[in-house]
């Protein structure tokens, strides 16, 4: 599904990726875990279009796409729930999930926004109301449910659980598994280690925007440098 080779990337004169090989096949769920300014969110802003890469390939279904446009990529099926949620508040929730389906017919938006009230029936109940008087942890569940409306061929999840109080990041993630069931293919950026390796099928390790080491999740977590580093144990 996705293909990276010597990803290279960053701001202005600033290095934040260095040479990243990553792959991501179809139906899998990739995690990406690293400390704060390893270089994660550069690398989904990247392969995304948000910004440009220095140097370096990313190929998705092998289509080179390394200078696509972040709206090309939408089109080619890849779907960006950045860090932070980033919802738009002034909206309503409805109107939210149908901005992610703005490439896509208003037959197909009206099913895929069936799909998500029925993932999401907190989103039902709260449709009409203002995405800015949502709790941090249902502004979550919301930027999910948009990325899906783009009905994506790979889904890529920044920080999901990023500032949210217990009881929603075990419902994120109850979200995520749900989803890799269903066949979506993810990759995960995630600060929450132990929770991102517990639900993955493989796993990178990110630092100062080299990838250090990578695997199946299994042996990533019982890594003892991984465990010391990003377990705590």
């Amino acid at each position: 599904m996705l293909s990276v080779r010597g990803l290279s990337g960053g701001y202005g004169q600033i290095v934040a990726l260095r040479a990243i090989d990553l792959d991501v096949a179809e139906g899998e769920l990739v995690a990406v875990i690293g400390r704060n300014g390893a270089g994660k969110t550069t690398l989904l802003r990247t392969i995304s279009g948000l910004q440009p890469a220095f140097s370096g390939q990313v190929r998705l279904r092998n289509r080179d796409v390394t200078r696509a446009s972040a709206p090309d990529l939408v089109r080619a099926g890849v779907a960006h729930v950045p860090e932070g949620r980033q919802v738009f508040g002034t909206l309503s929730v409805e109107d939210n999930l149908r901005l992610g389906a703005y490439y896509r017919t208003d037959a197909e938006a009206d099913a895929d926004l069936e799909k998500q009230y029925e993932l999401f029936p907190m989103l039902r109940e709260r449709r009409a109301s203002l995405a800015s008087i949502l709790s941090g942890g249902q502004q979550q569940m919301l930027a999910l449910g948009r990325g899906l409306m783009a009905a994506p061929k790979l889904l890529m999840l920044d920080e999901p659980s990023m500032g949210l109080a217990p009881q929603f990041v075990l419902q994120i993630f109850r979200t995520i598994v749900e989803l890799r069931k269903r066949g979506t293919t993810i990759l995960l950026i995630e600060q929450n280690a132990r929770a991102a390796l517990k639900v993955a099928d493989r796993a990178y390790v990110i630092e100062t925007g080299r990838v250090v080491l990578a695997g199946p999740a299994s042996q990533i977590a019982n890594d003892s440098s991984v465990k010391s580093l990003y377990l705590g144990r």
